[in-house]
């Protein structure tokens, strides 16, 4: 059955639940940022701190996040549909033991070889008598978090698949209030403070775990874990994760690259990247993850229960929210680069060179922010049909795309002896990920998984008109660069919300103007 008025308002519901708590996240997550470096600054052991908290973050991503939900929902959405409520609680409890018994092991492991790991991530640590012992002592209280939050993530991925967003949504902000915590009042009673950050990262995995726990047993699923590798529900997560965790080691593998390079050219473009794609993640986070989160339970569910139609629908109206919200985003991050990097960074060591620098990177990523968001909600097509290895080759295609066009972009670029090389990474990031996208969409509709419904020709009309709008107010209102550096904090931080509120009443006021309605997007497919 295709997806009703209730299902696609379902969808945006979710999504705007998962969005909010999100961007939650990411604004406190800021705020720990500048707690720390007030706390803390930049000193050799924050450099160890930092470090030692990459390396199981670095771990979490490739086995919490991403590939083993990527795996772990669709199989346990098809128990849903098929089995009864006592058969999916002993499956979450098999998954959970072997899960938790792999990553014990695994802990034991990092916590031993804390030496060795310190030296493969860091070895300019190597032969410091301050920087490296201090890594190697806060990795030991660090590296078991990655035991607790991939439980965690494992909890989150089954009460997604019940329709339960908001608590793994929220779950992320206590781990920014732990280390707001720690190091605001924890701090000043160790004799080394930033040891204290190193606690706070173990306390956070285990109360995110805790947080979650109950809800669990709300639903009638938390039970105590068994390990079962043998089990055959087991045995298919695991087949359907080594391809997702090759694909997600591959876009850690594009980070690396990126970061490498960027190190050979001007000082300052690794923190010019950095600065430019903190921005570029509010966003992605707030609205591509938080769809692609609650897209893939729905996917899964109508794959199990046999709903091409309903699977179709589900990616269509997805498809639709991302042309009406990142296309906007994506020429307003472009627009306004430079008065958005001026009023959140452009003060005291951070100067107004280092604005135009960081500006053309986020000018450069933000051209490919609409197909960061599409790869965030295409790939659910594939993971929810449990085809883990189909993105896994596209991944690769983009990642080698994205290191030909790093050649390409920035060597010509440096031997010309002009500023901004590093900007052509941004521009090479972001074409890749058209490049993913694109494969992935020509994959759906290719497989006649995905089948565009009516009014699509209409809707990018309407689109052309708003955006032009957009585009034009912009250009016509903000003020030159001059105005803005003479501006202090609050003058910059008024005129940048007047500038983005303005430009949101144009957009959506245009497309009300145009006949669009909310209801023609949640109803019906044209």
């Amino acid at each position: 059955m295709a997806e009703t008025e209730a299902e696609g308002s379902g969808l945006l519901r979710s999504t705007a639940v998962v969005g909010g708590l999100t961007l939650v996240s990411r604004v406190l997550g800021f705020i720990r940022d500048v707690v720390l470096a007030r706390v803390f600054g930049a000193a050799a052991g924050t450099d160890a701190f930092f470090v030692a908290f990459k390396i199981p973050n670095f771990m979490r991503r490739l086995f919490a996040e991403g590939a083993f939900n990527q795996a772990f929902v669709p199989v346990l959405s098809e128990y849903r549909s098929q089995r009864a409520h006592g058969e999916v609680r002993a499956f979450v409890g098999r998954v959970s033991g072997t899960l938790g018994g792999f990553l014990l092991l695994l802990t034991l492991l990092g916590v031993v070889g804390a030496p060795v790991l310190v030296m493969v991530f860091a070895p300019g640590f190597i032969g410091d008598a301050e920087r490296f012992p201090a890594a190697v002592e806060m990795l030991r209280l660090t590296f078991p978090y990655l035991l607790f939050i991939a439980l965690t993530a494992l909890a989150g991925g089954v009460l997604n698949s019940y329709g339960r967003f908001a608590v793994p949504a929220g779950t992320p902000v206590l781990l920014n209030i732990a280390l707001i915590g720690a190091a605001v009042w924890a701090a000043p009673a160790f004799a080394e403070p930033i040891q204290a950050l190193a606690w706070g990262v173990l306390v956070a995995g285990i109360i995110q775990l805790a947080f979650q726990l109950p809800f669990l047993a709300r639903l009638g699923l938390l039970t105590a874990p068994r390990p079962a590798p043998r089990d055959e529900g087991v045995r298919r997560v695991a087949r359907l994760m080594g391809p997702a965790l090759f694909g997600s080691s591959v876009a850690q593998v594009n980070l690396l690259l990126d970061t490498l390079i960027a190190s050979m050219l001007a000082t300052g473009s690794v923190s010019w990247l950095y600065y430019a794609d903190r921005l570029v993640e509010f966003p992605l986070g707030v609205f591509g993850i938080a769809l692609g989160t609650v897209i893939l339970p729905g996917l899964s569910e109508r794959h199990a229960e046999d709903d091409p139609a309903g699977f179709s629908a589900m990616i269509d109206r997805a498809l639709r929210w991302v042309a009406l919200i990142a296309l906007p985003a994506t020429l307003g991050l472009f627009l306004l680069a430079g008065p958005i990097l001026a009023t959140l960074f452009e003060y005291g060591a951070f100067g107004g060179g280092d604005t135009a620098m960081a500006g053309l990177a986020l000018m450069a990523y933000s051209i490919g922010l609409t197909g960061f968001i599409l790869v965030k909600v295409l790939a659910p097509g594939f993971f929810a049909r449990q085809d883990t290895r189909t993105p896994m080759r596209i991944a690769v295609i983009a990642m080698v795309t994205n290191m030909v066009l790093n050649i390409a972009f920035v060597v010509p670029w440096e031997m010309a002896g002009l500023p901004g090389a590093h900007a052509g990474l941004a521009a090479a990031t972001a074409l890749a990920a058209f490049v993913n996208g694109g494969l992935l969409l020509r994959g759906l509709l290719r497989d006649g998984v995905y089948r565009p419904q009516a009014g699509w020709g209409l809707l990018a009309l309407r689109l052309g008109l708003a955006l032009a709008v957009l585009i034009a107010l912009l250009i016509l209102l903000t003020p030159e660069r001059s105005v803005w550096a003479a501006w202090g904090v609050w003058e910059r931080a008024g005129a940048l919300a007047g500038l983005i509120a303005a430009a949101g009443v144009a957009y959506f006021g245009t497309l009300l103007a145009t006949g669009m309605r909310l209801g023609w997007l949640v109803r019906r497919p044209g």
